[in-house]
């Protein structure tokens, strides 16, 4: 099924559900209207300023990355009501995409580790949305997902970026909590060549994208020095999470543009079983991995077809993790090529059940170039040589890798449990749920119900 077919059948299902309300088109909260299109005017020439960054071996911090990291400029997070509308609908054209980008990462690693972030992934495009003009603006629009109600090609019928990411950034914000638990952090680096001017305004704009931005000038004509300088500045900014992001670099860039989402839960009440347990990455091979087990009240189903089960646990007040793996002899590969449109339906018809829940501690990590998924989706040339980005430098530019780079870890909490808390409680009938051979996981915010992880475990001692 292709982009377009599942954007159609998505805005169906929208219809459907907005039906016993005030139906308001999402491509409506997000364009411009027209005050704002006759303020665009004026930030014609302050977009041409531009700022050449420093080398990445400065050991100063220049002053427009201080301006550009001040947290206190930025406004705490309020979801209004009309602020709720918009990421119901976001929310979904973030998954399609996410989607089939995942398609497209599972056929190429198969039987391998996947792990990616659908937030991420599309506010990369947003981001590159914002730097681009012309066609390049109209086809990265139409690839996420908005495609104007009318067909009058004025500035209303045109995404305002600013609203989009500002909206992904409050899923990212809602998902932040003050508990120990949860640890959530983005990091965005733009890496220029060396002497390449960048747009002051386009820099400025990413600002609500991340927790910090970096703007650093490499000399590419050494790809295997700059992607080891680049390599060690991203593990430094990350304290040590994300190791060797690039392998190649391709020495007539102009740009490079990396994204690194970081994700680390401490699962309450969990505790490590004292000895590692069998895990099945194929029929015929095994691995002793360790095992947390959680008992208690999680929400879980099984479809229709008996073909996979999901369940459903709260992982902080602001975080949910859903649990999706093959049941009844099916495997992993048949269950992925039925995953649903719509990101709700991981979270519809589960029902809560008491479970002792036995799973593997995990670290995984991820990495996409995103410049590879356009290509495997034949649109090499959305952000390739001829597009039109003339919002983040006047001349030509050539963007290399768009990496986007996902962790997340899961383990205990840390506390004294006894070793079956289960058998304790002998009045309660638990259903026993371990995952013991190759499952799907998925991170969703709790309010918005936005998917911000999306990976497939095949081998929990493989780290990639």
């Amino acid at each position: 099924m292709n982009l377009a077919a599942d954007l159609l059948c998505l805005l169906a299902c929208l219809t459907v559900v907005t039906c016993d309300r005030v139906y308001v088109h999402p491509f409506n909260l997000f364009s411009f209207n027209k005050s704002t299109c006759e303020e665009l005017e004026s930030l014609v020439q302050e977009g041409r300023k531009t700022f050449v960054p420093i080398s990445i071996e400065s050991q100063t911090t220049p002053a427009y990355e201080d301006d550009l990291n001040d947290k206190d400029k930025l406004e705490a997070p309020s979801l209004t009501g009309r602020g709720r509308q918009k990421l119901s609908y976001l929310k979904d054209f973030v998954y399609i995409l996410g989607m089939r980008f995942y398609r497209q990462l599972r056929e190429a690693r198969r039987r391998e580790n996947v792990l990616l972030s659908p937030t991420s992934l599309y506010g990369s495009l947003v981001s590159f949305y914002l730097g681009a003009s012309n066609q390049t603006a109209a086809d990265l629009q139409g690839l996420l997902g908005f495609v104007p109600p009318s067909g009058d090609p004025d500035c209303t019928s045109r995404v305002d970026g600013h609203k989009v990411l500002s909206s992904l950034r409050m899923i990212e914000s809602l998902i932040k909590s003050r508990d120990e638990e949860l640890l959530f952090s983005k990091t965005l680096c733009l890496f220029s060549a060396a002497g390449v001017p960048l747009s002051h305004l386009f820099v400025q704009d990413l600002l609500p994208s991340a927790d910090a931005l970096y703007a650093r000038a490499v000399d590419f004509t050494n790809p295997s020095e700059a992607a080891k300088q680049i390599n060690a500045f991203m593990e430094a900014r990350s304290k040590g999470r994300s190791k060797c992001l690039l392998t190649d670099i391709d020495p007539s860039s102009d740009l490079l543009f990396a994204v690194d989402v970081q994700l680390a839960v401490n699962l309450k009440q969990a505790f490590q079983l004292k000895e590692p347990q069998e895990f099945w990455v194929d029929s015929n091979t095994k691995v002793l991995v360790p095992m947390l087990s959680v008992t208690g009240t999680f929400k879980y189903k099984t479809d229709a077809s008996g073909t996979f089960s999901v369940v459903e646990v709260p992982v902080s007040q602001t975080a949910l993790l859903v649990l999706l793996q093959p049941i009844h002899g099916s495997d992993l590969e048949h269950v992925e090529s039925q995953l649903p449109l719509q990101s709700s339906a991981w979270l519809q018809q589960l029902a809560p059940r008491e479970i002792k829940l036995t799973l593997p501690e995990l670290t995984l990590e991820g990495s996409s170039d995103l410049q590879e998924l356009l290509a495997d989706m034949e649109l090499p040339a959305l952000l390739g040589k001829g597009a039109d980005l003339s919002k983040i430098r006047d001349a030509n530019l050539t963007v290399g890798k768009v990496i986007n780079k996902a962790f997340f870890k899961l383990a205990s909490d840390g506390t004294d449990q006894p070793e079956d808390p289960a058998a304790q409680k002998e009045d309660s009938v638990f259903l026993e749920v371990t995952l013991n051979k190759p499952f799907l996981l998925a991170v969703f915010e709790e309010k918005s119900r936005a998917m911000l992880l999306l990976g497939r475990v095949t081998n929990p001692l493989s780290r990639v």
